[in-house]
């Protein structure tokens, strides 16, 4: 997304209400191993909105001139091989960038997803070469699949693995390659038009329900602002800037901080019971919750996960993992689990 294209998507920090859904995203960017974000909500309600606009709050990262993966020497680990080599030799230049949403075309094919391998040149240099796709480009931004529910299985198997694994690995001909591929994994859809696989699902850090607002003050508010974008969108930005750069500078600061914040034994015993309570299979689960508590005190600017932490970002991990009887729904209660916080850690 280009910078002009950017500066006309409408202000991350004037879009209304949608509370959850904004924390979630944010709470994602300070820590990509939340696991994701789901979005399900009926059409209209700001999700694709929401997402775009995350691109003018996204803070700057380092990144290795010439690699096509966007290398960060921050995190050695997750370097492409070119990378590991210059940077073993000391032979590298950084250069800031900020991160990017990137967008998963419309029927995208499963080689323009894990990008291919030019086998004629292999054959003849006996060198590879390898051709990025989708999420070469995705590697350390954020990947936003629209409408998630209508690719095909094996597509989404294939985005959920690399989101896992921070890794692609494509084959061709007996021929392997494999390149770093850590990115927020953000979908969207509209149960109305079908659902994801109960195992899909699971593989989605969190999972927000968006509904319209049926306030009337607060949909003649989000009709008031979308006319003055409109009307004139440069103008409208603008006037914002403010707040927008306030917020980049806030995600900036908890990105920093979250690995400074304490978890104790008292903590992690209070999240493995509320797994334990909801019946959670795995510890996908336990392991989100975790990350997610730790990112939103770091949001707040603090070292020390609270039960608020807790009691805020817990729902958004739990909701799509509860198990229904036959013929009727799970239900969240959000007294239920503040009732089990309160059991291990009090008021």
């Amino acid at each position: 997304m280009s910078e002009k294209e950017i500066s006309l998507q409408f202000p991350f920090v004037r879009i209304v209400g949608q509370d959850e859904m904004k924390r979630a995203l944010l709470l994602n960017i300070i820590d990509p191993g939340v696991g994701g974000v789901l979005l399900r909500g009926e059409k209209g309600t700001a999700k694709s909105t929401t997402v775009r606009s995350l691109a003018q709050i996204l803070p700057k990262v380092q990144s290795i001139d010439g690699c096509q993966f966007h290398c960060d020497p921050v995190h050695p680990r997750y370097l492409c091989d070119d990378c590991k080599k210059k940077v073993a030799e000391g032979t590298f230049k950084t250069s800031p960038r900020s991160m990017q949403v990137v967008e998963l075309p419309l029927n995208a094919t499963e080689d323009r997803i894990s990008g291919s391998l030019d086998i004629e040149h292999v054959l003849r240099t006996g060198e590879r070469k390898y051709e990025g796709g989708v999420l070469a480009q995705a590697n350390g931004n954020l990947l936003y699949v629209d409408e998630v529910n209508l690719l095909d299985d094996h597509i989404v198997d294939l985005l959920l693995d690399s989101a896992a694994m921070g890794r692609n690995f494509v084959e061709r001909e007996g021929i392997s390659f494999s390149h770093p591929a850590r990115f927020v994994l953000i979908g969207s859809m509209n149960p109305e038009e079908g659902t994801l696989r109960p195992q899909l699902m699971d593989r989605f850090g969190m999972c927000v329900d968006i509904k319209s607002e049926l306030d009337p003050d607060v949909r003649v508010e989000v009709i008031k602002r979308r006319l003055a974008f409109d009307a004139d969108p440069e103008k409208f930005t603008e006037e914002c800037q403010a707040d927008t750069d306030a917020l980049r500078e806030k995600i900036t600061t908890a990105k920093k901080l979250v690995g400074e914040v304490q978890i104790t034994n008292k903590i992690l015993q209070t999240i493995a019971m509320i797994s334990i309570h909801y019946k959670m299979e795995g510890h996908r689960a336990d392991l989100a919750m975790i990350r997610a508590a730790k990112a939103n005190a770091a949001l707040d600017g603090r070292t020390e996960i609270t039960s608020k932490d807790i009691s805020t970002t817990a729902p958004l991990i739990l909701r799509h993992r509860m198990k229904a009887g036959p013929f009727e729904e799970a239900e969240f209660r959000q007294n239920e689990l503040d009732s089990v916080i309160r059991g291990y850690l009090g008021s």
